[in-house]
C-alpha cells in the first residue's frame, strides 16, 4: 500500500479521499488554487501546495504543476477524484512517466471510453445493447441533420468527449436542429476542448440506471449493483438511489453481466460506472462508461458496506479485489441528494456567495454528509456550485425516504440560494414515493415542484417580527449594561408614549411587496397587526440561537438568520426571505432600468449575436453567458434597437451588471 498520496482535486471529493486515506494511515497531500487557499480539503490534508490562480485551466487542470508537487512532497500515487484530470489519458501517461501511480484505469481504457463514438463501437462488438443513433466521424452539420432525420425525432445531440450533461441538447423537430447543434458544439468546446458530437434516439420515458463496476490487474471483475439516477435537471443528476426502485433480480443480473462485459472489453482496471438507459419495457441500452469514481458512489457504499475509495487504493497498489461477485450483497436502501447553490425558480442558475449560516443534520449510521465547504466558505464562479451530498440509509426505501425528508428539513443554508426546498418537494411527491421515475420527472411534475411564489404567511411575518423585536431588546440590554445610567428610560424598547397606545411599526419587503406590521406592546408579549388579523406573540431563543415562539397559543420552533438587512426564516425545511425595509429611505433611480439588460449571474461572455445599431425582435438571442460550464442566453424582452454593447466575447461579468442597452424601435 502507498505511504503518501496526492489528491489532484478539490471540494467534497478531495475531503472524501482524505478521510479514507487517514483511516488507512496514508499521508495525504492537497493542492489548491488561489480561490481555495482556505478551503476545507486544504486544512484536512497533511500537506497542501498552491498550484495557480482561481480558474481551473490555470490550476487544477495543470498536470505539470500537480506532478511537480508530487515530486516535492514524495507522493507515490495521485488520486484524481472526478472531473478535472480524472479522465485525461495524457495526464495518466505523464504520471506513469514520472513514476507516480495513477489511481484510475489504464490509459487505453480512458481513451476507449473518452470518445462516446468509439465507446459505442467497442460496445457493439462486445454485444452490449446500444441506443439507435449515429456516432461516426462525419461532423458536417448538413450530414448530421440528415442522420437526425433518419433516426427520427426526437433526437439527442451529445458531446462525443463529454459528460455531466455538458454539450447535450434534446431536439424535438428538424427546425430546431441547426441552433441546437451549434449550441451543443460551443458548450462541448468550452468544457472539453472537443466539439465533436454524436446523435441518439431520444427515448420518451427512460430511466437512467447505472452499474458500478470494479476490476483489478489479476483478471477479476465484479459489479456492485445498480443506482437509479433518473431525477435530473439540465441532464445532470440531483437525486440518486440504490438499489433502483422496482428492479427485478433477473434484470439486475442481466444488466450487471453486460456492465462487466463492457469493462472486460476495454481491459478495465479500477472503479468505473457503466451507464444505461432503461426503457419502460425492460430493454436497456448502453449510454457511456465513466472511467472514474462517480459523484453518487456513496449510495453504493451504504448498501454494500464497502469503501470504494479503499478499493481504488488497493487495486492501484496491485492487490486483488477484496471480494468476489458471490460475496457481494445488497443491504437496505440509500438515497443521495446533491445540495447545490442554485436557484430552481430561475432554471437552476448558480448562486454565488458566502455561506453566512450553515447547519446540517446530525450524522450517524443513517445519515452521511460529504462536503468540502463549511460555514463562512465561498461558492465561487470558478467551480461547480455543489455544497454537499446528503446521503441517507434505511432497511427499505420507505424508511430511507422518511429519513431523507427529515434530513432535508434539518439542512439550513443562508447566504446563497439553494435547491434544498426543491429537493424536499421532490422527496415529498407521491410519484417519487411510488418509484415512478424517469429522466423527465422534473419537467412532467413542474407544476407541483415549481409552485408560484406565495406571499409571506402571517406566521412567517410574526416570526420575523418577533426576531426583530428580540434583537432590539437584546441590544437595549447590552447598551444599558455599559451605560452610566442603566435605568434610563432611553434604554427601553417598550414603545411607551405619553397619553397614547404604546406601539411601533415594522416594515418588510416581501419580494417587491411592502408589508407593514404594527406592534402593540403588552405585558404578556406583543400584539401584532398582521394582514390576516391580530396575533399575540411572545418568545425567546434557545442555546443554539433558534427562536422558540408562542404564536397565539401555538408553540413553534424556527431559525431566523439575519444577513445584512435580509431575514431568512427557516422552519421544517422551508424558508422565506424578507428584507427589513425603511419606507422613507431614498430608492435611487426612480426612472427604473428602462432598456438595460443585466447579467442574471456572474459569468463569462461566450457569444455576442448582435451589433450596435441592429434592430431585434422580441425573443431574439442577444448574448450568451457561461458559468460553471452552463450556458444562459440573454434574449430581447421586446422589439428594439441595440444602442450599445458593454462587453465582448471572453469578458467576465458580475451579477447585475448591464450587458447591453436596448432602446425602442425608433432608437429613442
Amino acid at each position: 500500500m502507498f505511504d503518501t498520496i496526492l489528491i489532484a482535486n478539490r471540494g467534497e471529493i478531495a475531503c472524501r479521499v482524505i478521510r479514507t486515506a487517514r483511516r488507512l494511515g496514508i499521508r495525504t497531500v492537497a493542492v489548491f488554487s488561489d480561490a481555495d487557499a482556505d478551503a476545507l480539503h486544504v486544512t484536512m490534508a497533511d500537506e497542501a501546495y498552491r498550484i495557480g490562480p482561481a480558474p481551473a485551466r490555470e490550476s487544477y487542470l495543470r498536470g505539470e504543476a500537480i506532478l511537480e508537487v508530487a515530486a516535492r512532497s514524495g507522493a507515490q500515487a495521485i488520486h484524481p477524484g472526478y472531473g478535472f484530470l480524472s479522465e485525461n489519458a495524457e495526464f495518466a501517461e505523464a504520471c506513469a512517466a514520472a513514476g507516480v501511480a495513477f489511481i484510475g484505469p489504464p490509459t487505453g481504457a480512458i481513451r476507449a471510453m473518452g470518445s462516446k463514438s468509439a465507446a459505442k463501437a467497442i460496445m457493439e462488438k462486445a454485444a452490449v445493447p446500444l441506443v439507435p443513433g449515429y456516432h461516426g466521424e462525419n461532423q458536417e452539420p448538413e450530414f448530421l441533420r440528415r442522420e437526425a432525420e433518419r433516426i427520427g425525432f426526437p433526437v439527442l445531440i451529445k458531446a462525443s468527449a463529454g459528460g455531466g450533461g455538458k454539450g447535450m441538447r434534446a431536439v424535438r423537430e428538424g427546425a430546431e436542429f441547426p441552433d441546437a447543434l451549434a449550441s451543443a458544439r460551443r458548450e462541448a468546446r468550452a468544457s472539453f476542448g472537443d466539439d465533436r458530437v454524436l446523435l441518439e434516439k431520444y427515448l420518451t420515458k427512460p430511466r437512467h440506471v447505472e452499474i458500478q463496476v470494479f476490476a483489478d490487474t489479476h483478471g477479476n471483475a465484479v459489479h456492485l449493483f445498480e443506482r437509479d439516477c433518473s431525477i435530473q435537471r439540465r441532464h445532470q443528476k440531483v437525486l440518486e438511489e440504490a438499489p433502483a426502485p422496482g428492479m427485478k433480480p433477473a434484470l439486475r443480473e442481466k444488466m450487471g453481466v453486460a456492465a462487466v462485459a463492457a469493462a472486460r472489453a476495454i481491459g478495465y482496471v479500477g472503479a468505473g460506472t457503466v451507464e444505461f438507459l432503461l426503457d419502460e419495457d425492460g430493454s436497456f441500452y448502453f449510454m457511456e462508461m465513466n472511467t472514474r469514481l462517480q459523484v453518487e458512489h456513496p449510495v453504493t457504499e451504504m448498501i454494500t458496506g464497502q469503501d470504494l475509495v479503499e478499493w481504488q487504493l488497493l487495486v492501484a497498489a496491485g492487490s486483488p479485489l477484496p471480494l468476489g461477485q458471490k460475496e457481494l450483497a445488497i443491504g437496505g436502501h440509500a438515497i443521495e441528494a446533491r445540495i447545490y447553490a442554485e436557484d430552481p425558480a430561475r432554471d437552476f442558475l448558480p448562486s454565488i456567495g458566502r455561506l453566512a449560516h450553515l447547519r446540517t443534520p446530525v450524522e450517524g449510521a443513517n445519515v452521511r454528509i460529504d462536503t468540502g465547504v463549511g460555514e463562512g466558505g465561498e461558492v465561487s464562479i470558478y467551480y461547480d456550485p455543489m455544497i454537499a451530498k446528503l446521503i441517507v440509509w434505511d432497511t427499505d426505501r420507505a424508511g430511507a425516504l422518511r429519513r431523507l425528508r427529515q434530513a432535508l428539513a434539518d439542512y439550513q443554508v443562508v447566504g446563497v440560494t439553494t435547491n434544498i426546498g426543491f429537493l424536499g418537494s421532490v422527496a415529498a411527491h407521491p410519484a417519487f414515493a411510488a418509484g415512478d421515475l424517469d429522466t423527465g420527472f422534473i419537467e412532467r411534475h413542474r407544476a407541483d415542484l415549481f409552485p408560484d411564489p406565495r406571499p409571506a404567511s402571517d406566521r412567517t411575518l410574526a416570526l420575523a417580527s418577533l426576531d426583530v423585536l428580540l434583537r432590539r431588546a437584546d441590544e437595549a440590554r447590552r447598551a444599558a449594561a455599559t451605560s452610566l445610567d442603566p435605568s434610563s428610560p432611553w434604554h427601553q424598547t417598550s414603545g411607551w408614549r405619553l397619553n397614547c397606545d404604546n406601539h411601533h411599526f415594522l416594515h418588510f419587503l416581501d419580494g417587491e411587496t411592502a408589508v407593514k406590521v404594527t406592534v402593540h406592546y403588552r405585558a404578556e408579549g406583543y400584539l401584532l397587526e398582521l394582514p390576516g388579523g391580530p396575533l399575540l406573540v411572545r418568545g425567546e431563543r434557545d442555546a443554539a440561537g433558534d427562536l422558540l415562539a408562542d404564536l397565539g397559543g401555538a408553540r413553534v420552533k424556527a431559525t431566523v438568520v439575519r444577513h445584512g438587512a435580509i431575514l431568512t426564516i427557516m422552519k421544517r425545511g422551508r424558508s422565506h426571505t424578507l428584507a427589513i425595509h425603511d419606507p422613507y429611505a431614498l430608492t435611487g433611480d426612480e426612472e427604473g432600468t428602462g432598456g438595460r439588460l443585466t447579467a442574471p449571474m456572474p459569468g463569462k461572455v461566450v457569444a455576442v449575436m448582435v451589433e450596435p445599431g441592429e434592430r431585434v425582435e422580441k425573443g431574439r438571442p442577444l448574448m450568451i453567458l457561461e458559468a460553471m460550464k452552463m450556458e444562459h442566453t440573454i434574449t430581447a424582452p421586446r422589439p428594439g434597437l441595440v444602442e450599445r454593447l458593454n462587453f465582448t466575447v471572453g469578458c467576465l461579468v458580475s451579477e447585475g451588471v448591464e450587458l447591453l442597452a436596448l432602446t425602442d424601435e425608433q432608437g429613442g
